[in-house]
């Protein structure tokens, strides 16, 4: 009861934190209207009107994304934001991708896509990996302190198999990780919260996250700056964001193909584990 109570009391928090974030925006950059012809500048009275409007409309507009359409206009109204309010953008994205890692919400994906149109791609990438490995390690010590007992009651038969693995592997234990990581078979979230009940080691578990996600981040990221260049779907087809994307996919294929390369030497399969029992 203790731990259900402890992990509520902590979502309740993290949420009415993010809720405050997102709510009391800072005032957008002040666009003042001139026309030319006469040299009149728009009344205080009208601009601050259309300051609370535009407020107002962000307010609305602040939420997760949940598919391309909405990550486009949310990218929009960030980079809007970003020119005047640089430090304000940048904690309510990290805020917002902890809260995802942090509690295992599905969607991580888009907020990496947007962390390249919104900081570039190697400012980005640098950014999609630390905040990833900080919001698994918050999902590890949540588990760790609130949700094992639960975890196990919930996915038995998966905890058994991981926790066969862990086992066997267990002198080459950074490996498995690594390689769960580039193939999982598991979820990313089931194994940030199972990795406390066998007890690996949280700066073990820290660096397969930042390195065996890497590859991934690099994808997100890459194709997020690639779009946010993008004025018309033509320049889809372009020859340089063609070989750009190619070059993306294959920096994602080559630490995959290496891993798997050596996992027959550095880990052992279940049946060679059988046979020796």
């Amino acid at each position: 009861m203790r731990s259900v109570v402890g992990l509520v009391t902590v979502v309740a928090a993290s949420t009415f934190y993010l809720y405050l974030l997102s709510s009391y925006l800072p005032p957008g950059p002040q666009l003042v209207k001139r026309n030319n012809d006469e040299g009149v500048e728009s009344s205080g009275e009208n601009s601050e009107n259309n300051l609370r409007s535009d407020g107002r409309l962000a307010e609305s507009r602040l939420k997760f994304p949940s598919d391309l359409e909405e990550l486009k206009e949310m990218a929009q109204l960030l980079r809007y934001y970003k020119t005047e309010h640089g430090g304000y953008v940048l904690l309510l994205f990290c805020s917002a991708y902890l809260y995802k890692q942090t509690f295992a919400i599905p969607g991580s994906s888009l907020l990496n896509v947007l962390a390249g149109a919104l900081f570039g791609p190697w400012q980005g990438l640098l950014l999609a990996c630390v905040l990833t490995t900080v919001g698994a390690t918050f999902c590890f010590l949540l588990s760790r302190a609130f949700g094992k007992q639960h975890i196990v009651r919930l996915f038995p038969d998966k905890v058994a198999v991981l926790q066969k693995k862990v086992q066997e592997n267990h002198s080459s234990l950074f490996f498995l990780l690594l390689f769960l990581r580039f193939f999982p078979m598991s979820p990313n979230w089931f194994l940030n919260m199972s990795c406390p009940i066998f007890n690996i080691p949280l700066t073990l578990f820290s660096m397969s996250v930042f390195i065996g996600l890497m590859p991934y981040n690099f994808v997100c990221v890459q194709t997020g700056s690639v779009l946010s260049e993008l004025s018309s779907l033509d320049q889809l087809l372009s020859w340089r964001v063609v070989l750009q994307l190619l070059l993306v996919a294959f920096a994602a294929l080559l630490p995959g193909a290496v891993i798997r390369h050596y996992s027959c030497t550095r880990l052992q399969p279940s049946s060679t584990a059988v046979k020796k029992d």
